[in-house]
């Protein structure tokens, strides 16, 4: 694959004349048909000249990145020549970064967001929703999350330049799995995994609803035809079952408010914004001396921005060294068997109101390096 090359000055240029090429671009399989168009910029009298490269590989059309918007043409990421998964670069800025000078978990979650979106949009799925799809648009069904799960080996710092590579596949009737896989770009070591669960929701009735075969003719063609899992290990973290957390919680955050800039196109709570909300109830001496290793979280309903919400963490008990072994066995690192160097806490956010349950959750932290 072809890297990119040219020195500050030369990026800042060939940026200017959207004319950069950031990585290499999936070769065509058979027929090739190359054209040039105008794409309208902020001054619709500017137009912007580039080529686009449209090939037909399985029945499936693919066009490469930089043959859409100026934005495409900008992006440090493309679909891969399998054409099923992406790839992007982004760099850590100065304000995604926490009180160590890495990258929290919500900037984390953002960034797997965001390269989930432009895979979708590369394909030619609507940003409208979220990828949604056009049958999809037509019966009012917008995607939703059902679960997350994070695992973070190493959090990137400051300025650090990560690489995200994300692909999507079914998950039955029911919707589908995206899963991610995180690397450091200077030396291509994997630095963390993720995996999630989105079903369809009526965007009316705000209630779940089954793919119908059209339309998951309509995705399933992008998915891969053999099983592809970020999380390939047998009982691996990801799939486990989260208990509900019962009062009496030993810590607690209420009255939680939704921000307006946390609603989304949606016109429903971000996901990511539960991650904050979850670890605000956190102990404070656990965030001082530990760092977030894995979060899961089920998503059980909506939060509308009306909504106040509490937040509850209790600790979950291991039962045994083999049990802290396992866990540490699925994030890739060595058994320390130290049970106050791992700690784990379950979750739960509901209604200030009535107590509905609107996520629970998992989270698993190491000791920070030095301590």
């Amino acid at each position: 694959m072809l890297k990119f090359s040219c020195n500050v000055t030369d990026q800042i240029h060939l940026i200017n004349q959207a004319q950069c090429r950031f990585m290499g671009l999936p070769r065509p399989v058979s027929s090739v048909r190359r054209r040039n168009v105008s794409l309208p910029i902020s001054n619709p009298r500017t137009p912007v000249k580039i080529q686009a490269v449209v090939s037909e590989q399985g029945g499936r059309t693919l066009t490469e990145i930089g043959s859409g918007t100026l934005a495409d043409r900008l992006r440090l990421g493309s679909l891969m020549e399998d054409g099923f998964s992406y790839k992007e670069k982004f760099i850590v800025r100065c304000y995604e970064v926490g009180i160590n000078k890495t990258a929290t978990v919500e900037t984390i979650a953002n960034l797997l967001q965001e390269v989930g979106c432009n895979h979708a949009q590369s394909l030619g799925f609507s940003t409208d929703g979220f990828a949604t799809t056009t049958t999809m648009r037509k019966m009012n069904l917008i995607w939703v999350t059902a679960r997350m799960h994070i695992e973070i080996l190493k959090y990137p710092a400051w300025s650090d330049v990560v690489e995200i590579e994300t692909w999507c596949q079914s998950e039955g009737r029911i919707g589908t799995r995206r899963d991610w896989i995180i690397k450091d770009y200077s030396n291509g070591q994997v630095i963390g995994r993720a995996t999630s669960k989105w079903v369809m929701m009526n965007q009316v009735t705000r209630r779940l609803q089954k793919a119908s075969d059209e339309i998951r003719e309509e995705y399933l063609v992008f998915c891969p035809p053999e099983p592809r899992f970020s999380f390939p290990e047998k009982d691996n973290a990801s799939l486990r079952k989260i208990s509900k957390l019962e009062d009496p919680a030993e810590y607690s955050r209420t009255g939680l408010m939704p921000r307006r800039a946390d609603l989304d196109m949606n016109q429903h709570v971000n996901n990511v914004t539960y991650i904050g909300w979850v670890l605000e109830s956190m102990p404070q001496d656990v965030i001082d001396s530990h760092e977030l290793q894995t979060i899961t979280l089920d998503y059980r309903r909506e939060c509308q921005q009306d909504d106040i919400v509490d937040s509850l963490t209790s600790p979950e008990w291991i039962e045994d060294s083999d049990a802290v072994s396992k866990i540490q066995g699925t994030n890739g690192l060595p058994a320390k068997g130290d049970r106050e160097d791992y700690r784990q806490f379950l979750h739960l956010l509901r209604l200030s109101g009535d107590g509905s349950e609107i996520n629970r959750g998992r989270t698993e932290w190491r000791k920070k390096s030095g301590r």
